[in-house]
């Protein structure tokens, strides 16, 4: 498997906080590593889009699919309350 990040999550990056990058990064090798690694709680988020939502931090998540052999990273955001 490998990670790609689409324009939107790439730019979104770049406006978070540098800890929300490197976790990120690290929350990035247990996608590459298990999908159902617990640190992610990885879930689908929407069916019909075939779109999932991991976890970041406890405030940040990332949307990606899954096609082929590909995470796509869709976006990043920080997470309502």
């Amino acid at each position: 498997m490998k990670v790609v990040l689409s324009d939107r999550a790439i730019d979104s990056l770049k406006d978070a906080p540098p800890g929300v990058q490197r976790a990120l990064e690290k929350q990035l090798r247990f996608l590459l590593g298990n999908l159902l690694h617990p640190s992610l709680h990885a879930k689908k988020y929407d069916e019909a889009k075939d779109l999932w939502q991991a976890r970041i931090t406890r405030d940040w998540r990332f949307y990606f699919t899954i096609v082929d052999d590909t995470y796509r990273i869709e976006k990043i955001i920080s997470h309502p309350k």
